[in-house]
């Protein structure tokens, strides 16, 4: 079996879980406010307000979560793979864009994960969850491959380990 034979089957079966309303409008919830990675830019400024002691140390993870995130629109630019299309199955949201590798909410996600998740307890008990609970809605809702999430959650932590030391400095 080729890996796009699996990437198509694993899509087909976890966007069948969203035939249960509960789970889909779950998946649906999730996707929402993974848009644009609000949620995780959000959730960032947030915790900069709340938590003075570290607030440069959260400014600066929130800025490593647009550049991911920034940084994955602009391999979607390049790369160009349409969404995925289901037979009989249509997605459960609508999308920004036409194009899907690698996924964004991904990325945010994975990113928002390592860069918060080493600032306080509650970030490394929070993130990770919720992050990986993102990246399996946008399988649910049928809008990405799982090689789309992935990549897209491999670039994320990434770019957020790749600025540890930076998230760091101020402390």
């Amino acid at each position: 079996m080729r890996y796009t034979d699996a990437d198509r089957r694993l899509l087909s079966a976890l966007r069948d879980c969203g035939t249960d309303p509960r789970v889909a409008a779950v998946a649906r919830a999730l996707s929402l406010a993974g848009e644009h990675g609000a949620v995780w830019l959000a959730a960032g400024v947030v915790a900069a307000a709340v938590d003075r002691d570290r607030r440069g140390d959260w400014l600066r993870g929130t800025a490593l979560v647009a550049a991911a995130h920034l940084t994955s629109m602009g391999v979607k630019r390049v790369v160009r793979r349409p969404r995925p299309r289901l037979p009989a199955r249509d997605p459960l949201v609508r999308t920004a864009g036409r194009h899907s590798f690698p996924s964004s909410h991904a990325t945010s996600a994975a990113a928002a994960a390592v860069a918060y998740g080493g600032l306080r307890p509650a970030g490394a008990r929070l993130a990770p969850p919720l992050a990986a609970a993102m990246c399996v809605s946008r399988l649910v809702v049928g809008v990405h491959y799982p090689s789309d999430v992935l990549v897209g959650a491999l670039l994320g932590g990434a770019t957020a380990r790749l600025g540890a030391r930076w998230i760091g400095a101020g402390s």
